[in-house]
């Protein structure tokens, strides 16, 4: 008779051990710790750049309409926005900005356009702004223009009622 041997089976582990996984975690949060603030700054310069833009858009809108409408001047912000269900343009729906720009928020930045109205008259010029949401977080900078086409920022407070107070820089 042979005698069997029994083998002995090693017990094979399967799987990842607690230190294994927490080594793993650990990683992946010290990436996501020098990720995460380069995403928010990131994220900080397009909104900035999207607010210049839109203050550029703004300012080609205003001088479209007082060509178009020489008997108002410059406007506010809701005349500039969309025509409704096809109808046609006029003074107090000029379409020519986009829905988003004409409700005053777009891309973390709160706009307003002021037109400067004389005591008689149609006005004679306007002042747009674009305020961060959040300071901090959807914007660093505040923007202002004005009828001469300057886009200006003020990298600590809002630009004020008007963009010549002189603490602005031209961009």
């Amino acid at each position: 008779m042979k005698k069997h041997k029994a083998k002995k089976h090693a017990k094979k582990n399967k799987g990842f051990s607690l230190i294994e996984l927490l080594i793993v975690v650990a990683i992946i949060l010290i990436i996501a710790a020098i990720a995460i603030p380069n995403l928010l700054r990131s994220r900080i310069a397009a909104n900035e750049a999207s607010a210049v833009g839109s203050v550029r858009t703004l300012n080609t809108a205003e001088v479209t309409y007082n060509t178009t409408y020489p008997t108002v001047g410059f406007t506010g912000l809701a005349n500039l926005g969309p025509v409704a269900g096809g109808a046609s343009p006029s003074s107090a729906t000029a379409g020519l900005i986009d829905a988003n720009l004409a409700s005053g928020v777009k891309s973390g930045y709160n706009f307003t356009v002021t037109p400067v109205i004389p005591s008689s008259g149609p006005s004679t010029d306007y002042q747009s702004a674009a305020a961060p949401v959040t300071p901090g977080t959807t914007g660093q900078r505040y923007f202002c223009s004005d009828s001469s086409g300057v886009i200006q920022y003020n990298a600590t407070a809002a630009t004020g009622a008007t963009c010549a107070g002189g603490a602005n820089t031209p961009i």
